[in-house]
């Protein structure tokens, strides 16, 4: 079943907005990752500035929903402005399905990732469509499933 999910962008505060949203929620965080975490890339060097902000969280609120987010930094964050730090995260039951949605909701508008595999073990890709509006496509092998 594909499912829709809020997925948020913050400046540097994600954590802490997180940790107040588990205060009116309960439960735990599904995971949580910071940009120290990721590989070293020498093409995508991360400053030691954003090494301790969010790369990635899952929060799951419900059995349905999940809200996500992370933290800006580097060349991204010039483009953040607050009421646009969000993004709509869509997950497919499949690779062709997360292709299908893709291609067609990206038609006319702005490819930021093309669909590929990712370091951390998702098919993914993200893009501005013809309306402004921001999209994250995935597709989680099901044993991947369980553990965003």
């Amino acid at each position: 079943m594909t499912t829709l999910n809020t997925y948020l962008t913050f400046d540097g505060n994600c954590e802490e907005a997180f940790n107040f949203y588990k205060t009116v929620f309960g439960g735990e965080f599904a995971h949580m990752g910071k940009f120290k975490d990721m590989p070293e890339n020498p093409e995508f060097p991360v400053a030691a500035a954003d090494k301790e902000k969010v790369m990635h969280i899952s929060y799951p609120i419900s059995e349905a929903s999940i809200l996500m987010g992370s933290d800006t930094g580097g060349e991204w964050s010039a483009a953040f402005k607050q009421g646009n730090n969000f993004s709509i995260s869509i997950n497919t039951d499949s690779k062709e399905e997360a292709d299908r949605i893709f291609n067609a909701l990206s038609e006319g508008g702005k490819i930021i990732m093309p669909m590929s595999k990712t370091f951390w073990d998702s098919y993914f890709g993200n893009f501005i469509d013809k309306f402004g509006i921001q999209w994250m496509v995935s597709f989680d092998a099901p044993d991947r499933q369980k553990n965003k």
